[in-house]
């Protein structure tokens, strides 16, 4: 489950993670309003949709060429001044307020939604800060090590995935023991691979730990702070926060849950999951209907073996009743790009 980077922001602040002050608004007049509120000065004007790259993407109409917007977000062609990006700054009330209405109603095409874009229905007007240093922080679920790992580097505002790519040496990675949490000493290793000293390594340490106490006792499966910033006055704060969380552990966290965004999620991924199936959607047009996981990645890898396209993971359990399956058939089948469904099932022995 994915959250908007300003319930993200909500849920670190709640920790003792700093952050910028910010307010979320669905009118641009209330973007002037939230300017005055914040003290002026600065601001920074952000869409909220479920997407990285959005002070590259491109806020679109109905009527404009979407392809076209993504090959500009993507940086294949050059930006026309009509085209708002997705964060923008501002230096006053009239300012938020146009910036604001240049997004809102608009679609957002970034490199990672594709042309199709998402709807933007909230922006952020937050406080914007005089920033010395941009720092990346990340925590995710290692496989191989079965434990959370932190992830630091000084390559901040850079796509880990490119630090990971071309100098993977950047990045610090610190094992995580979920009964401990960070330990004093590791959060001080985590300041220094990321260059901090004097106060703000102190301000940084409070920061990390918090930080992992946040992603454990929520049972989050990634977070991301990029970027992670030092600020003129030594503040560290996490300008910008992406956080996901373990569906299967919703039921234990009903705060969380009641953050989700349906218009931000595939429609039939939401119908799946009331159902209780587990469902993602795929762009080919031979349909897959499997009970178990393993098998259901077997059959997709089969079906592109022999030359198709699967149009689906779904999953439908071991335990799936009359009624899942059927109603696995009509999302199935709701797709008119489907031609076909292969249904698979492991035999009991």
């Amino acid at each position: 489950m994915k959250v908007h980077e300003y319930q993200a922001k909500e849920l670190l602040k709640s920790a003792g993670v700093a952050v910028p002050e910010g307010v979320v608004v669905t009118r641009a007049a209330d973007a002037a309003k939230a300017y005055d509120t914040l003290g002026g000065g600065l601001m920074v004007i952000k869409a909220q949709v479920h997407a990285g790259g959005r002070g590259k993407g491109v806020a679109i109409g109905p009527d404009e060429d979407r392809n076209q917007a993504l090959e500009i977000a993507s940086g294949r062609s050059p930006r026309p001044e009509s085209m708002a990006k997705g964060v923008q700054l501002v230096k006053s009330g009239q300012d938020a307020e146009r910036a604001a209405g240049s997004l809102l109603g608009k679609t957002l095409v970034t490199y990672q939604t594709g042309a199709q874009g998402q709807l933007i229905s909230k922006v952020l007007v937050t406080v914007g800060h005089d920033i010395v240093r941009e720092l990346y922080l990340g925590m995710a679920v290692d496989r191989a090590l079965q434990c959370p790992v932190v992830m630091a580097t000084t390559e901040g505002g850079v796509e880990i995935e490119t630090v990971a790519q071309q100098t993977p040496e950047k990045i610090h990675r610190e094992p995580i023991d979920v009964g401990i949490g960070l330990a004093d000493f590791q959060a001080r290793k985590i300041a220094k691979a990321l260059g901090l000293t004097g106060d703000s390594a102190r301000k940084g340490a409070t920061f990390f730990k918090n930080f992992v106490r946040l992603f454990i006792e929520k049972d989050a499966s990634l977070a991301e702070i990029n970027p992670l910033i030092v600020t003129a006055g030594g503040d560290v704060l996490a300008l910008d926060c992406k956080l996901n969380f373990d569906d299967n552990a919703a039921f234990r966290h009903p705060e969380i849950a009641a953050m989700l965004d349906e218009a931000e999620e595939d429609p039939a991924e939401v119908r799946a999951s009331r159902s209780g199936l587990s469902y993602v959607s795929l762009d080919g047009d031979i349909a897959c209907l499997v009970n178990g996981a393993g098998l259901a990645m077997s059959t997709m890898d089969l079906i592109k073996y022999h030359g198709g396209e699967p149009a689906n993971f779904l999953d439908v359990g071991g335990g799936a009743n009359k009624d899942q399956v059927l109603e696995g058939f009509r999302i199935l089948l709701s797709e008119s790009r489907v031609k076909a469904v292969l249904v698979t099932s492991s035999a009991a022995s």
